[in-house]
């Protein structure tokens, strides 16, 4: 079984559902609320574990009860907690609109996560212990560079999604095998619109990057290698929210299991594509079985 080491956060989504997002001064009438865990760190966590991974999870959430909540959405979903600390006071929360399009809007309240500036005894243990660490940018910068270096130290695939984008030092770069952020985070980074150019850009900083395009599937660039798109299931999005974070953590467990790249990008756009057509972040991603069976039909539906 793949072994994957997550270090991020813990976040509460309080999600707000309306027909269309409100502008700028503009007051709408939503037609529902839910709260369900999430946080990109936990979303990963639970994603890379729903897709066959044993999985440990390293971060911190609050002494509220969130944080109960959060430990036992974790601890629920077959993800080891014993790098998940409590911390006095507030843990994060995600306050999110989500419309009818699945499109989505997110405000960020760090909470303990702020916390989480460094590693803690028994993290660097936790991390040679897995095959791949999964690293975001929800929790100080500090934080995850120190695990990177622990990861690097010990031959462990450090995989990082630069959300939210940010400029990012080259020691940290230096230290990241793959890099996977989105159209808007490539973006970000290199000042090139085009998924190509930006590839291409952040190749001169990165070894391996996977550019992820919503419903148009994701771009893969390595050193050496001719670019390639591989294309998403057709479906009907309800939410997208997490999306990313299902690929991510789909991808790192079918690059654990030595799939070839090609395929193991295809599988994980499919589990994202199952968890578009459902509500919530982790409450939406698919089992392995459920991927399994779409991916073998071509279809996520």
């Amino acid at each position: 079984m793949t072994a994957i080491a997550v270090l991020g956060s813990t976040n509460m989504d309080l999600v707000a559902y309306v027909p269309k997002a409100p502008r700028l001064g503009e007051t709408v009438t939503g037609r529902a609320f839910r709260t369900v865990p999430g946080g990109k760190g936990a979303n990963q966590a639970v994603a890379a574990a729903r897709s066959g991974a044993r999985v440990v999870m390293i971060g911190a959430v609050g002494a509220d009860e969130f944080g109960v909540r959060l430990r036992s959405a974790l601890t629920a979903a077959g993800v080891d907690t014993a790098g998940l600390r409590t911390v006095e006071g507030a843990s994060g929360t995600a306050h999110i609109t989500v419309d009818d399009e699945g499109g989505n809007s997110i405000i960020v309240i760090p909470g303990a996560n702020a916390r989480v500036t460094g590693l803690e005894e028994g993290d660097e243990a936790r991390i040679a212990a897995a095959g791949a660490l999964l690293l975001q940018l929800e929790v100080p910068l500090s934080a995850v560079q120190a695990a990177a270096r622990a990861a690097r130290a010990h031959g462990v695939r450090t995989v990082l999604t630069p959300a939210p984008a940010q400029p990012l030092p080259a020691e940290l770069l230096a230290l990241v095998d793959l890099l996977v952020p989105n159209e808007h985070e490539a973006a970000a980074l290199t000042g090139l619109t085009a998924p190509r150019q930006a590839a291409a850009a952040l190749l001169e900083r990165v070894p391996e990057v996977v550019i992820t395009l919503g419903a148009a599937g994701a771009l893969y660039a390595a050193r050496g290698r001719e670019p390639y798109a591989v294309p998403a299931p057709r479906v009907r999005a309800v939410d997208s929210t997490a999306a990313g974070d299902m690929f991510v953590g789909a991808l790192a467990v079918a690059l654990g299991e030595g799939r070839p790249v090609r395929e193991a990008l295809g599988w994980a756009a499919t589990a994202a594509s199952l968890s578009v057509q459902r509500p919530g972040a982790q409450d939406s991603m698919p089992a392995r079985a459920e991927t399994d069976a779409a991916f073998a039909t071509g279809g996520a539906s």
